[in-house]
This record gives structure tokens, C-alpha cells and sequence, in this order.
């Protein structure tokens, strides 16, 4: 398979990989469901030499990788990406978009991250410091495996 080919038909799983602190918890994931995954980066990563983890790499440049994902995606996916405009994207697409601490995007909640992103980058660009996320926790991750889980059980009904 290229990477300009569409994921196969069923469940696939695409990870927003640049700064994705779960992809290990996606790779078992997919392992234990037999799933498809797209590493999507705009860098060379290193991903497991395993049938049906697919590494992307994309040309450099704003969204190059986020295009990628949004215009594969589809209702039986699953998107991990903590990107919000690429998973409001993705949700209009029908696919399921996770944050990586397990949080879900929804299509009633993603307007509302939307403004509060924009928010936020307004005030930085005025020189206001403003908070990143809080740190990177092993209950963030453990979270993120339930939430992952459940995530492929509902797209395995879609199918």
C-alpha cells in the first residue's frame, strides 16, 4: 500500500504522530484488534517494522499531515491527534477523534475548543503567557487506553 492509497475498508487507525506521547498504547491497541495504522508525520519517525503499522511521512509546510489524515478519514476511523481544527476536520468526515489523554472530540463539544483555541492563540499573539496543557500523566495514558478501547468497539459496529 502507498501512502496515497485510501485506508482499507473497516476500522483503521490514523495518529497524528509528531508530538503523540501514545503511540506505543495505539500500536497495542491495533496489535490486539488486527487494526491498520497510519504514523503520519512530517518527519522521519521510527515505528515498528510490523505488517500494518504504516509509517507517512509528508512533505513539510503547515497541515501537509493534518490534510492527510482529514481527507483519508471516514466513518469506521479513528483519529488520535491533539489538533483541534484537524479533529473538528475529521468529525465532520464521521470519523472518531481522540485527544492523548483519552479525551474524545465530539461534534457538540468541538465548537466550543475551537473558540477556546482561538482565544488563546489571540492572547499569545498580544504577548500574553498563557498556560499549556498540564503535564503528561501515567493516568493520561491509562485513560487514553480505556478511551481507545472503547473508541474501536463502537467503530467496529459501524462496520
Amino acid at each position: 500500500m502507498t501512502t496515497d492509497d485510501p485506508a482499507p475498508a473497516g476500522v483503521s487507525l490514523f495518529i497524528d504522530a509528531d508530538a503523540c506521547p501514545v503511540k506505543e498504547e495505539c500500536y497495542k491497541v491495533a496489535r490486539r484488534y488486527g487494526l491498520p495504522v497510519f504514523v503520519v508525520s512530517n518527519s522521519f519517525l521510527q515505528v515498528p517494522r510490523e505488517p500494518g503499522i504504516e509509517r507517512v511521512v509528508v512533505d513539510a509546510g503547515p497541515d501537509v499531515a493534518d490534510d492527510w489524515i482529514a481527507e483519508r478519514a471516514g466513518p469506521t476511523d479513528i483519529v488520535v491527534t491533539q489538533d483541534i481544527p484537524l479533529a473538528s476536520r475529521c468529525l465532520e468526515r464521521g470519523a472518531q477523534a481522540l485527544a492523548s489523554n483519552g479525551r474524545p472530540f465530539t461534534p457538540d463539544g468541538i465548537g466550543m475548543a475551537l473558540a477556546s483555541r482561538s482565544i488563546a492563540e489571540h492572547l499569545r499573539s498580544t504577548g500574553e503567557v498563557t498556560r499549556g496543557p498540564p503535564p503528561f500523566q501515567a493516568s493520561d495514558r491509562s485513560r487514553f487506553l480505556s478511551a481507545l478501547d472503547e473508541a474501536v468497539n463502537r467503530a467496529r459496529r459501524r462496520v
